[in-house]
């Protein structure tokens, strides 16, 4: 499993509404590829003009297939992107978690 988790910071507060709808599209094609497990997107309701994503794709091959999907290569990565600044992290469950 791949876990990957995205904090996306709007560059301006009046893209805002934008990102939301835009992310909502991306989220909802995103979760009906092939070896997304999950894929979720939030906004912050502690910090402004932030967005959170929490992805688990099966497999690094099916994440690299994502990056080549319809929702990436027409929403993300040209309408997304360059309205926000973005920090990923790669991650792995801690030892001794129990996941459901």
């Amino acid at each position: 499993m791949i876990d990957i988790t995205v904090v996306l910071t709007a560059k301006s507060s009046d893209q805002v509404p934008t990102l939301r709808e835009l992310l909502a599209k991306h989220a909802n094609l995103s979760r009906q590829e092939p070896g997304c497990v999950r894929f979720e997107a939030f906004e912050s309701q502690t910090v402004a003009n932030t967005f959170v994503l929490i992805e688990r794709w099966a497999s690094q091959a099916e994440l690299d297939v994502h990056r080549t999907a319809e929702g990436f290569k027409t929403i993300y990565a040209p309408k997304v992107l360059p309205l926000v600044d973005r920090v990923a992290h790669v991650c792995h469950m801690l030892p001794g978690v129990e996941v459901p």
